[in-house]
């Protein structure tokens, strides 16, 4: 039984604050399984009861899945005292205070680091993405400070794919990589596919060999593609073959 009080349900819906709810209660007829209801502790079963207000069936989402196209400049957190964060870019239903507790980031991005980034609230979803065991691909388009020769893109692609090791940096240790696959496009553009996410990883296994990342985008996370319609700021919600999909990886 998936059980939550039914004030706390339409406030994750977007009908308001509980405050809200409670007056819509007096005010509108509520229905649950055609039964009026009255109480805001009344408990729902989300997969399972219907409701109505009014007459008209109210969709309860029993998870959210959101894709954001990250810009730069914003902080993958709810709150910061100092810059707007990813959060500032939903619209006001998904910031309730139902959704500010259950809603989170599946694999955050640097403020610096646009591209691909996914909201849920599916708890478990999240833990398999990412669960180091999981080795769910991450791909991101990166632009380097300089170009590099062909010697030592070949260099670069043998030393990923073993493994480097990186230094410390701001009191994070050193570690060794697992492999990753990189397809150079161009002199001093790659696309870069790891499958963990250490602090500043990618900007770290570039200055390892010698060359420093300029710009940085996350284009996708398993088998979900940043969809390259969606304009930068900008979010949509998963479709339900994008959201199979993510669970089968």
């Amino acid at each position: 039984m998936a059980k939550e009080r039914i004030d706390k349900l339409l406030s994750h819906e977007g009908f308001g604050s509980r405050k809200d709810i409670r007056r819509l209660l007096r005010k509108s007829e509520v229905l649950v399984n055609g039964k009026r209801i009255f109480a805001p502790a009344e408990n729902i079963d989300i997969l399972t009861d219907e409701i109505t207000i009014d007459g008209e069936s109210v969709a309860i989402h029993k998870n959210l899945y959101i894709m954001m196209n990250k810009p730069q400049h914003f902080v993958c957190s709810t709150k910061d005292g100092e810059h707007q964060t990813v959060f500032d870019l939903l619209d006001s239903n998904l910031r309730t205070p139902y959704l500010i507790e259950k809603l989170h980031i599946v694999g955050r991005l640097d403020m610096d680091t646009e591209g691909l980034l996914l909201f849920t609230t599916d708890g478990e979803l999240t833990h398999r993405l990412i669960s180091p065991k999981s080795h769910v691909n991450k791909t991101y388009l990166c632009k380097l400070e300089h170009e590099e020769t062909p010697e030592h893109q070949k260099e670069i692609i043998e030393k990923f794919e073993k493994g480097i090791e990186i230094p410390p940096e701001d009191n994070n240790p050193e570690f060794t990589t697992q492999p990753a696959k990189i397809k150079w496009q161009d002199c001093s553009n790659a696309i870069l596919t790891i499958h963990e996410g250490k602090y500043h990883q990618v900007k770290r296994m570039f200055k390892a060999v010698g060359n420093k990342v300029v710009f940085l985008k996350r284009i996708s996370m398993g088998s979900l593609e940043l969809d390259k319609n969606l304009a930068t700021g900008k979010y949509r919600f998963l479709s339900e073959e994008e959201i199979q999909a993510l669970q089968a990886d």
